[in-house]
């Protein structure tokens, strides 16, 4: 495994976004980096604390049995992680993302919530984990597959380094059909973008996000991709009228 996130802020990075659909490795971690001192404000202000509900129902959705370690695969600052382990004291994880600057914002969460000696973070690529096999009995993913490159590839890695029987959560954002549909669109499109672009000073990110949901596969398609990776018993649920997505498969025991 790398080496644990040693609190150094990163380098200033260029305003390079993203490929919506192939993001590019580079791209991501620059982006990322340049978001991070305001990616928790405005995750809570442009979801009106949606997120948070979200993210708990991702840990409900994974249904761990204690005691438990845990992956959190592009953990950002740490949030996913930190619901997850909080929830018993038997629980364990490790916390991996591309961007230094999140996870040093994600150390000092996890040092505030008095849980460094169950909660670890890791710079790393999700397409090839640096970890080995068989090492976790749940994994989960919140708002970072579409920023993979090959999705296919990271499913089969968190496939891997799963304990027979273990779970991975995914939740990410999709496009809801019908009126709420259109009115999401025109709020992800036009105010999202604006909203985080005045706040974040860095407009293309957020513009990024909107057109990464868009080119993100549908419920239905992402569930049989996770088939492809060796996922049994898949099922999705729906969240806030379809806005958001839990997927979740298992390893074959």
């Amino acid at each position: 495994m790398r080496p644990p996130v040693d609190g150094t802020p990163p380098a200033p990075t260029s305003l390079e976004a993203p490929t919506p659909g192939s993001p590019e490795k580079a791209a991501v971690r620059s982006m990322f980096d340049r978001i991070a001192p305001r990616y928790d404000l405005l995750n809570r202000l442009l979801s009106a604390g949606t997120d948070v509900r979200w993210r708990r129902r991702a840990v409900d959705f994974l249904d761990l049995t204690p005691p438990a370690r845990v992956l959190d695969l592009c953990t950002g600052t740490a949030d996913l992680l930190v619901e997850a382990v909080r929830r018993d004291s038997g629980h364990s994880g490790v916390g991996l993302d591309l961007s230094q600057a999140m996870l040093v914002r994600g150390a000092s969460k996890i040092r505030r919530g008095g849980l460094e000696s169950r909660a670890r973070l890791v710079s790393g690529d999700g397409e090839r984990l640096p970890v080995g096999d068989a090492l976790f009995d749940g994994a989960l993913v919140a708002f970072g597959i579409r920023n993979i490159g090959d999705p296919l590839a990271a499913l089969r890695e968190v496939h891997r380094v799963l304990r027979p029987g273990g779970r991975f959560v995914v939740l990410e954002f999709s496009l809801p059909p019908g009126l709420v549909g259109r009115v999401y669109r025109l709020y992800f499109t036009q105010v999202l973008p604006r909203v985080g672009g005045l706040v974040s000073g860095d407009r293309s990110a957020y513009a990024y996000l909107p057109a990464s949901v868009a080119g993100f596969p549908s419920p239905r398609a992402f569930g049989t991709l996770m088939e492809r990776a060796g996922y049994t018993s898949v099922r999705w649920q729906l969240l806030t009228g379809g806005i958001a997505c839990l997927h979740r498969g298992e390893k074959a025991r």
